[in-house]
């Protein structure tokens, strides 16, 4: 049952991943992305990383999301404007690179690795004060320089906001 449910989801996930890609208006682009994000956590839950669903659920299907819907409606971003067809660079190197990285991928998975490199369904190495520690004591600059990064990140979207109303 686990295999199953795990590429039922994981088809989930890329075809809200397309759907965000293919979308014009940012607010459909968001909550495509939030269909994306809940389908890794059910992905997650499969693979026996409780801690990790539940914090793809509560942080980013839930806060990076409502901040993302609250600076494109503070953004007033309406629906994209094309110009022309597209360009024609990207359409000539976008398409090749596209098939190549599929195959170099398909050949990555399919002949390099044993089936011992693979992360068996329900087997996850780590518990919650595992990443706890390795969060808070290991990594607590990057996290913190992180956290940095998000609020002045935060700040530039309000002043570009304010910038259009005047």
């Amino acid at each position: 049952m686990h295999p199953v449910l795990f590429f039922i989801f994981a088809a989930v996930a890329v075809a809200g991943a397309v759907n965000l890609l293919a979308q014009k208006h940012p607010i459909n682009s968001a909550l495509s992305l939030i269909v994306v994000m809940g389908s890794l956590a059910v992905l997650y839950l499969l693979l026996g990383a409780e801690f990790v669903a539940a914090i793809q659920v509560i942080v980013y299907a839930g806060a990076v999301m409502v901040l993302f819907v609250f600076v494109i409606m503070l953004l007033n971003a309406g629906e994209e404007e094309h110009e022309g067809p597209g360009s024609r660079v990207a359409k000539i190197f976008g398409y090749p690179a596209v098939v190549l990285l599929a195959g170099l991928l398909t050949y990555v998975l399919t002949s390099r690795a044993t089936p011992e490199q693979f992360v068996e369904i329900g087997r996850f190495v780590g518990s919650t004060k595992d990443i706890g520690r390795l969060l808070f004591r290991d990594f607590l600059l990057p996290f913190e320089v992180t956290s940095v990064l998000i609020l002045i990140a935060i700040m530039g979207a309000v002043v570009l906001a304010r910038r259009g109303e005047q």
